[in-house]
């Protein structure tokens, strides 16, 4: 069966917080996802599926249900208890390797927390008397990208669950007298409309990076919309090869970013200039400042740079804080933070 085409990331017209929130995490999934804020028809799913194909390939496991690197297979191989595991009774230091695509992971709205975290299979337990793991969505998800549709609409404790997994990068499953830990390392992206509900304020702030989406609202940027969907429904092939050398650019960024993060540095006078925007905007708790110092670092590395400026400081404050600001009830996330400040600041002075 051919692979079915999907839009080129880069043909995307607009939405430029919501694409480079999504690259930024993928450069650094210690930012722990990002949140998508907006109407329907806003190319927010479009945005995750195309970015990942531009993405490059990864080892893998041939055949690991738990999609694990060389490096990764030890003691998870070792207690491994699923049959599928082509390590479980072999060589863990050199098992077979293949190359793999990054996976979008698409999370239902009404699924349970054994079905993202596994279970243990009951049907193969009463047939053969020994106990092994189903895995879950979390394990398929391990190194992709895990796209959690109307992500307010899921259930608070599923949604702990993601979160924690997504910070931690470990998924633990628990289950009749079963222990059994995994790498669950993957990139989360949330997204929502604002008019069927929030989430609650301690899950917001769980995401690392929030951005507030709308249709575009220029007639050029609407008919250009339209006519790069017209030419890719009419042929995919010949859409996605006009936008070849673009997305071939930006995996190539992203690579060297990658490469380039453990080495941007940051003076410890921007520290304070993050703390300090934090006190004036009002931000509870510390995780407004840790995200915003891995995001400086992050775009530093995505703009070819090793050391972190100012602009990086306020433009990661634009994506780490909409959704941590103090806000009184039935009021909106905040959706420019640096104006926010100056206010804050010419009240205070006045």
């Amino acid at each position: 069966m051919e692979k079915r085409a999907t839009f080129p990331f880069v043909a995307i017209v607009g939405q430029e917080q919501m694409k480079l929130a999504l690259i930024l995490n993928i450069i650094n999934p210690g930012l722990s996802g990002v949140l998508i804020r907006g109407e329907k028809g806003t190319a927010k799913s479009t945005a995750v599926r195309a970015l990942a194909e531009i993405l490059p390939k990864i080892d893998t496991v041939k055949g690991c249900p738990f999609r694990l690197s060389r490096r990764e297979t030890g003691n998870t191989c070792r207690e491994c208890i699923v049959a599928a595991c082509p390590v479980k009774e072999g060589n863990i230091n050199r098992p077979d390797m293949e190359k793999t695509g990054i996976k979008v992971i698409e999370l239902p709205v009404g699924a349970t927390e054994d079905r993202v975290v596994g279970t243990m299979d009951l049907e193969h337990a009463l047939k053969k008397g020994e106990k092994r793991v189903d895995p879950g969505i979390l394990a398929a998800a391990h190194r992709g990208i895990l796209y959690v549709d109307e992500v307010n609409l899921l259930d608070d404790h599923v949604v702990d669950v993601l979160l924690d997994s997504a910070a931690m990068g470990v998924n633990t499953i628990e289950r009749e007298g079963l222990s059994f830990s995994h790498p669950a390392k993957f990139t989360l992206v949330g997204t929502m409309n604002p008019e069927e509900g929030e989430l609650r304020p301690q899950l917001l702030d769980r995401f690392g990076l929030c951005v507030n989406i709308e249709g575009a609202h220029d007639p050029e940027d609407r008919v250009a919309v339209m006519e790069r969907r017209a030419a890719f429904d009419e042929d995919p092939g010949l859409f996605c090869s006009r936008w070849q050398d673009d997305s071939q650019a930006l995996s190539r960024k992203i690579e060297t970013a990658m490469a380039l993060y453990p080495k941007v540095t940051m003076d410890r006078s921007l520290l304070f200039e993050i703390a300090s925007f934090c006190l004036d905007v009002g931000v509870d708790g510390h995780r407004g400042d840790i995200v915003i110092l891995k995001t400086a670092k992050t775009l530093a590395a995505y703009h070819g740079r090793t050391e972190v400026i100012l602009e990086d400081i306020e433009h990661g404050a634009e994506l780490a804080l909409p959704h941590r600001i103090r806000r009184k009830p039935l009021q909106e996330v905040a959706r420019d933070v640096n104006a926010l400040r100056e206010q804050n600041r010419t009240r205070k002075a006045s």
